[in-house]
């Protein structure tokens, strides 16, 4: 029997895409709250021993998560013989360790709600650091897609003379692989945080790229505060404003209109987070991930 798409609120075209691409059947489900907050989810078709797709994308994920686990069970509950997860942007990986006494491990956690409720489970680049693989954390199969074609062929057909720039080391693995792809040079830059909002840059030399256009490349944009105090420094050497990309557009409060005022000449993103930056479509790769999935259960 064919496999359905049920797309989470808010992740109706990913969902719809999916199913265009796969050739899957959409089907609605409820999704709301109650006056109290309280969630309510039902399922408004017969999936008994269909597989079964989740789509969403998990930035903002405290107000996302317990609806969509709700769903996984009535999903379940409503006969479907699997039900796999695509969750583009994958929340909970920054706090990959205990920096503190008293503090949890919450990637381990929310790894094992998920895991808990789901077969299988799709994402885009998410942010690995000591967590290597997601399998150290997930006792789930796992796909990640990887964005760096989608980023290399947007940079090749919109930037003359590009230069890719890294704006800290964890950002090396993904300017490295987009610079590769694309044929063009690269840097990485090094970081110190003192808080969450309190970001030192330094820069190597950069005389032989003045000719070049800056793009900065991140895997995420939440507060922007590294790639504005980037900017800074880029202004100060007289390199011109430099295009922002990330591959998920996070952007927390106004941390939009505080990377455009600080001089960024574009901001572009990855639509693995619906936002009005998005011009790097990744459902394409998605699907073909998706795909193995299904395909091993027919």
């Amino acid at each position: 029997m064919k496999s359905i798409v049920i797309a989470m609120p808010g992740n109706e075209k990913l969902a719809d895409e999916l199913a265009a691409n796969l050739a899957l059947e959409r089907i609605s489900v409820t999704v709301r709250r109650f006056p109290d907050e309280e969630s309510l989810v039902r399922v408004e078709a017969n999936i008994d021993g269909r597989q079964a797709l989740i789509v969403c994308t998990l930035d903002r994920p405290d107000e996302k998560f317990v609806p969509l686990l709700l769903l996984a069970c009535a999903v379940r509950e409503a006969g479907a013989c699997k039900v796999g997860l695509v969750a583009p942007y994958l929340a909970y990986m920054r706090q990959d360790r205990r920096f503190h006494p008293g503090e949890t491990i919450s990637a381990q956690h929310f790894a094992e709600w998920i895991s808990a409720r789901f077969d299988w489970l799709v994402t885009v680049d998410p942010h690995l650091h000591r967590i290597s693989e997601l399998s150290q954390v997930y006792s789930i199969q796992t796909q990640v897609v990887h964005a760096a074609d989608g980023l290399a062929r947007w940079v090749q057909s919109h930037v003359t003379q590009p230069l890719l720039i890294g704006p800290d080391e964890e950002s090396s693995q993904w300017v490295e692989d987009v610079a590769r792809r694309a044929g063009v040079p690269f840097v990485v830059l090094e970081k110190k945080r003192r808080g969450d909002r309190d970001v030192e840059v330094s820069m190597p030399d950069f005389e032989l790229w003045r000719d070049h256009t800056p793009i900065l490349i991140d895997d995420i944009i939440s507060t922007a505060r590294t790639m504005i105090e980037t900017l800074g420094h880029l202004r100060r050497i007289g390199l011109s404003n430099p295009v922002c990309i990330a591959v998920h557009a996070v952007f927390s409060q106004t941390a939009f209109d505080d990377l455009r005022a600080a001089g960024a000449a574009k901001i572009v993103s990855c639509d693995t987070i619906v936002h009005f930056s998005n011009q790097i479509a990744i459902s394409p790769a998605i699907a073909t991930s998706v795909r193995e999935f299904l395909n091993e259960t027919e």
